[in-house]
This record gives C-alpha cells, structure tokens and sequence, in this order.
C-alpha cells in the first residue's frame, strides 16, 4: 500500500461533509491554511463547527453563510483587531458562539488528543467565561485539597485543517518560523487531518532544514498532504513571507461595504488558486 499522501485542495474538501466539525490552524492572521480555505468556499459544504484561534478563515467563512457554530478564543487580523466579517457574524446572531480563553481552548484540544472527556484546569475560574458559557462545569479534585477546577470539554474534531512550511510526501510536516502555534494538536484532535504547505520536500531535506523539534506534525496524525506555494496568503507564513498587510487593508475595507465585497469576491474569490494568486500578484504590482 502506497504511503504518499499527497493531494490536492479539491480532493481535500471533496473528503469534507456539512455538519462537521472543522479545526483549523494558526493564530489570527498568521499562517492559516488559506488555499484550502479557499477551495472550501468553493465547494457546498456548510454548517460546519468550526474551531479555531480565528483570523481570516473564519471571516472567510462566515460571509460565506457556512459557519452554524464558532468555537474560538479571539477572531483577529492582528493588525486590525477585530476581524470585520467575524463581527458582522457576530452582531447579526449569524451563528452560534462559544468563547473560551486562549488556554482552555488548548487544553481542549490537549483533552481530545488524550480521548479524554475533559481536562480540569484554573483558566476561566473568576472570569465572565463561566457566566457567557453556561454550559461549562466545575469539578472538584478528588484529593485532600479539594480544590475546585473547571472542566475543559475536549475539542474533538472530525477533520483539521493546517499549513505549515514544508512537508514530504508521507504527511511529516515543519514550521520554520518562530512559532509552532497549536497545529499538532488540532492534527492530533481530529479523525482526519490535512496539511498544506509551500513546498512539499524529500524526508531529508526536512532534517537540514531545521532542528528536531521544527518536525511539528508527525505522518501519523496527517491524512493528506497539499503543496501550496503562497497558500496562506494572506496572512504570514514566517520565514517565507510576512502578512500582505496592503491586502489584508483593502479586504477589511471591502468587508466593510456590500458592493465594495461583491467587487471583491468577484476579482480574487470567484476561480480556482491560480486565478487567486494571479489576481493577488496584479493587486501587487497595481501598489507597486
């Protein structure tokens, strides 16, 4: 049996169904897997539950109607605070939300990668979290202490989406910049796994081009594989390229007009990733 698990953007949403729920890598707007969000727009999958330290994808997704509930610590752009599409979602009670701190999120995610049914933690206690998720519950330690702790649900996930820098072809994945952000977890998380990077690469070459611990996401964990150069754009992918704040501008500014979007949606959303990037290279020059 073959253990090349390369694949395209397509192939990787053909596997995706309405209903799941879908975790998504990165942090904000840093390195999120933006060609398969792409190519998920594309496609008629809705109602997803989505889980993720949100940015763009989740804005993405949420103008496009596919989002029924969001599970997230925070939806950014970083350098724009507040993700427009996210809060017009929001504002408008387009979905349904459960908001968790940064850490009760991980622990989350730690929960469903041991298949345990909750992790018992001290993030959240004292804060308003408890109030605006009522659904949260508290356990007590069974030991001498007897302290009180919350109860973490585990995330699980029926398919996780992630990009990294490298990969080979069997699914081991490296990130080369200066944070690793969660995306282990989230492959480790869910039944399902797919990884885009910028480039795919013999096994060797992942070993010099970086130390050990850069081999964040092991073969096991990884269902499928997708090269994508400039697939996270337009967030960043560190060493290969910053943010494209330029368009990360105009496309807060056309989320914040319904014509303005529509115009939008129409030059960079309307074909495939090579119609996306060759429009993306025009925008560049047009400031250039």
């Amino acid at each position: 049996m073959s253990t090349d698990k390369t694949m395209t953007a397509d192939q990787v949403v053909g596997r995706l169904g309405s209903g799941m729920t879908l975790g998504i890598g990165g942090w904000g707007s840093r390195r999120k897997p933006m060609a398969l969000i792409r190519a998920l727009l594309r496609s008629d999958v809705t109602d997803l539950t989505v889980v993720s330290y949100g940015g763009p994808d989740v804005g993405l997704l949420a103008a496009a109607g596919k989002i029924r509930k969001l599970v997230a610590a925070f939806t950014t752009l970083d350098s724009i605070p507040l993700e427009p599409h996210f809060r017009a979602a929001r504002e408008s009670a387009a979905f349904e939300m459960t908001e968790l701190d940064e850490a009760m999120f991980m622990w989350g995610l730690t929960a469903a990668v041991h298949r345990l049914p909750f992790m018992p933690i001290r993030a959240g206690l004292g804060s308003d979290l408890m109030r605006v998720n009522p659904g949260l519950r508290t356990v007590v330690s069974p030991y001498e202490d007897g302290e009180e702790l919350v109860a973490v649900p585990a995330l699980r996930l029926d398919a996780a989406l992630v990009h990294l820098n490298r990969a080979d072809a069997f699914g081991n994945g490296q990130y080369l910049g200066p944070d690793p952000y969660f995306d282990d977890l989230f492959c480790e998380a869910a039944d399902t796994a797919y990884v885009s990077c910028e480039r795919i690469v013999d096994s060797a070459e992942l070993l010099q081009a970086g130390a050990p611990q850069t081999l964040l996401v092991k073969r096991h964990s990884v269902t499928g594989v997708v090269e994508t150069p400039n697939g996270a754009h337009f967030t960043s992918c560190a060493p290969d390229y910053d943010r494209d704040e330029a368009f990360q501008s105009a496309y807060a500014k056309a989320a914040a007009d319904p014509a303005a979007w529509r115009e939008f949606t129409d030059r960079f959303l309307s074909g495939d990733e090579d119609t996306y990037q060759a429009a993306v290279a025009a925008f560049a020059k047009e400031g250039a």
